[in-house]
C-alpha cells in the first residue's frame, strides 16, 4: 500500500492563491491566503519571496491550465475553421457556469497600476501564447492575414469573457462566434 502524501506548503499556497485570487481578486489579504493554504507566513516568503511573487507564480500556473483549456476547446473539431468557431461555443458554455468570474488576466492587469509589477509579465506571456495558438489555427486554414485575424479573434475572446462576467443570462459567446465567422471569411 502506497502512503498518501498531501501537498506541501508551496503547492497549498499556489492552490489557495489560484482559488482566492480568482474568486475574490488579487487584493485578497495575506492572512486569508495563509489560512486557506493552512501554512505559516514563513512558507510564503520562503517559496515566493512575497505576495507579489505568489501572484506571479499563480498566474504562471493558471496560464498553463488555461492554455490547455483552449487546446481542448479547439480539439472539438478537425477542420481549422470549425475548431475556431467551436472555441466560441465553449467560451459561451464557460461564461454560463455559476462560478465564472471573468478573465483572470484582465482583472489582474486592472488590479496593478504599476507596469513593473511581476504579474504583468505573466499576463503578457499568456496573451502571447494565446495569440500564437490562434495564429497557428489561422495559418492551418490558410487565412490571408493570420496575425491580424488572431488579434481580432483575441479581442472577441476577451470581450466574451468580460461581458460573460458582467451580464447574467446573455450569451456573448454566440455573438462573438458570429463575428468570428466574419473574421475567418
Amino acid at each position: 500500500m502506497t502512503p498518501r502524501t498531501s501537498p506541501g506548503p508551496r503547492e497549498r499556497l499556489l492552490a489557495a492563491g489560484q482559488q482566492l485570487f480568482y474568486s475574490q481578486g488579487a487584493s485578497v489579504g495575506v492572512d486569508a491566503l495563509l489560512k486557506e493554504a493552512n501554512v505559516a507566513r514563513r512558507s510564503l516568503y520562503e517559496h515566493f519571496g512575497d505576495k507579489d511573487g505568489l501572484i506571479a507564480a499563480v498566474l504562471h500556473r493558471a496560464s498553463a491550465e488555461d492554455l490547455a483549456w483552449y487546446e481542448n476547446a479547439l480539439a472539438g473539431a478537425t477542420e481549422p475553421r470549425a475548431r475556431l468557431l467551436g472555441l466560441f461555443d465553449r467560451l459561451d458554455e464557460l461564461v454560463a457556469t455559476p462560478d465564472f468570474r471573468g478573465c483572470r488576466y484582465f482583472a489582474t492587469d486592472l488590479s496593478f497600476a504599476d507596469p513593473a509589477h511581476p504579474a504583468h509579465a505573466e499576463t503578457d506571456a499568456f496573451r502571447r501564447s494565446l495569440h500564437a495558438l490562434l495564429v497557428r489555427e489561422l495559418e492551418a486554414m490558410g487565412h490571408a492575414h493570420p496575425e491580424r485575424a488572431a488579434e481580432q479573434l483575441h479581442l472577441l475572446i476577451e470581450g466574451t469573457l468580460v461581458v460573460g462576467a458582467t451580464q447574467d443570462g446573455h450569451h456573448p459567446g454566440r455573438a462573438a462566434r458570429d463575428l468570428a465567422a466574419v473574421v475567418l471569411d
